[in-house]
């Protein structure tokens, strides 16, 4: 676990900041093997055991994210800012006012005091999200130039995700292979497949991937020949 964590957790008996610590870690697997009850479940646990700790609001406000529940999300976000001080979830904090569908809300809360303290990884987070809401906007022009800034900025660690994005809001706008240069970019940086934009890159290129299984394909089809 990360350090911050277990020094908030010695506010708390040794027991339990151990049992909290337990639950925190369930809910960091269940939602990397996207089993979200299970994940909410823990989350709702170290909440009840530790309910002035931002770690634990944290995760249930994530996993509660994760679910789409947006207006339960943001409000464990903005506990957690409230007890902490920090910022850093501003950005899930616009995406859950987006998706509650209080568009002008999400774009005051990106444009407040607060986004100036974000790391550049949140600020990258940050530059995606207020896209999508220009976007949901219809200010197509405006949501590519917010990412046009990031894009052609030097390579980061999360390139790949501003380049996706920058593409995805150029096939929105129409622009297909200027779209598929940035995917194509997009795929090249991601190593740790974070993306879809392989897939998204073939779609553009007109490629098409049919699964099959031809052994259980004969098997259950009555025309086959049995030999």
């Amino acid at each position: 676990m990360d350090r911050d964590v277990w020094t908030q957790l010695r506010t708390l008996s040794k027991e339990n900041a151990e049992g909290v610590a337990q639950h925190l870690v369930m809910v960091a697997v269940r939602l990397a093997e996207n089993e979200l009850d299970g994940a909410l479940a823990h989350a709702e646990t170290a909440v009840r055991r530790a309910g002035r700790v931002p770690a634990a609001r944290e995760a249930l406000g994530v996993v509660a994210y994760r679910l789409g529940d947006f207006a339960r999300a943001l409000a464990e976000f903005r506990t957690v800012r409230r007890i902490s001080g920090s910022a850093h979830l501003l950005p899930l904090m616009v995406d859950s006012e987006r998706g509650l569908g209080r568009l002008d809300r999400a774009l005051e809360l990106a444009g407040s005091p607060d986004a100036k303290r974000l790391e550049p990884s949140e600020q990258a987070e940050l530059t995606i999200v207020v896209a999508g809401v220009r976007r949901d906007l219809g200010q197509f022009d405006a949501a590519i130039l917010g990412l046009e800034r990031a894009a052609y900025g030097p390579p980061r660690p999360w390139s790949a995700r501003i380049y996706y994005a920058y593409a995805d809001a150029l096939v929105a706008k129409g622009d297909l292979e200027a779209a598929r240069r940035w995917f194509a970019m997009a795929s090249a940086m991601d190593s740790e497949l974070e993306t879809d934009a392989a897939e998204r890159l073939d779609e553009l290129d007109g490629v098409t991937i049919i699964e099959s299984d031809a052994g259980a394909d004969a098997s259950t089809d009555p025309d086959a020949d049995p030999t």
